[in-house]
């Protein structure tokens, strides 16, 4: 599960890591190039988020959810960057395809923990098939 740790791992919020700038680079030249996929948009919005960028990352995780509407990391990282946006309704939307289709390994049951308990807090109720067949 990388693309956690890329999310959330990693330095204090006010370094911008030389290798997440290479990473975005990349990344973006694959997009130029028109050859990339959900987990490619997937870590280029992470780089997005890590860069403060997060007009791009949310752009980048909705374009991916386009591709593949289970992607269990888009609806989470763009849950959380909803949420900062002052958008609890579709956050909770997201958490809920989340939860729905969570990953899997030995760092997920944090994630799947994490997500409920934001739900909770939004006083949202956990997922159900129509939240998940809703979800953008």
């Amino acid at each position: 599960m990388g693309f956690w740790r890329r999310l959330f791992g990693g330095s204090g919020a006010d370094e911008v890591n030389p290798q997440r700038l290479d990473y975005l680079n990349e990344a973006l030249a694959l997009e130029r190039q028109g050859d990339y996929d959900a987990a490619i948009l997937q870590n280029m919005a992470i780089a997005f988020t890590k860069t403060r960028r997060i007009d791009e990352a949310i752009r980048h995780y909705r374009r991916a959810l386009e591709l593949d509407r289970e992607l269990a990391g888009a609806h989470y990282g763009l849950a959380f960057l909803l949420l900062k946006r002052g958008d609890p309704d579709g956050a909770a939307q997201h958490l809920r395809a989340f939860l729905a289709h969570p990953p899997k390994g030995p760092d997920a049951q944090k994630w799947i923990e994490h997500a409920t308990q934001a739900l909770r807090d939004l006083g949202a109720s956990g997922p159900t098939k129509a939240a998940a067949a809703e979800a953008p």
